[in-house]
């Protein structure tokens, strides 16, 4: 599937149950995020709350009709000092994996970036990760900080790699 086919909104409340079923659906794999188990619409709505189109934005992308993955800005650390950063999630929904939307909307959130006065982007991602790792790596972010075995998955100790990319 090419890239010039996806278009992206700012998400609505209303998207809410799609954004957390693509998340959940990441979990089993204990690959994307640190969650162990599905979490709620409802222990979302701050979260949801947070992302704001003239700050944080939260995209979703759409195709037939469907949410087949989002984006969200999400503040570093919580300090004034840090407005101008801001970490990148990117999650797919599992059949629409495999073609360009991770890379379509990698590339609008750092072209995006400036318009929300953010000048560095990172991400968190799990060593093991090598998909989205590679992704990052594909759009010029380098490996800022590497937190060893941080995070325990199924008595799995795991790597926390910190990419980062100057974008302004």
């Amino acid at each position: 599937m090419p890239t010039e086919i996806y278009r992206h909104r700012i998400a609505l409340f209303s998207d809410l149950p799609a954004i957390v079923a693509i998340y959940n659906s990441t979990v089993p794999s204990r690959i994307v995020t640190a969650d162990t188990e599905p979490v709620t619409v409802e222990s979302r709505h701050a979260w949801f709350a947070e992302h704001t189109p003239e700050r944080r934005p939260l995209w979703v992308v759409e195709q037939a009709g469907r949410v087949i993955g989002w984006l969200s800005y999400s503040n570093f650390y919580g300090r004034p000092a840090y407005s101008g950063t801001a970490e990148l999630s990117i999650y797919v929904d599992a059949e629409a994996r495999g073609h360009g939307l991770g890379r379509y909307l990698l590339a609008q959130a750092i072209a995006f970036a400036p318009e929300v006065k953010v000048q560095t982007l990172l991400g968190f991602i799990f060593g093991h990760n090598e998909a989205s790792l590679g992704l990052f790596d594909a759009f010029g972010f380098e490996r800022w900080a590497t937190m060893p075995r941080v995070a325990t998955l199924d008595d799995i100790e795991r790597d926390l790699i910190i990419v980062g990319k100057r974008v302004a």
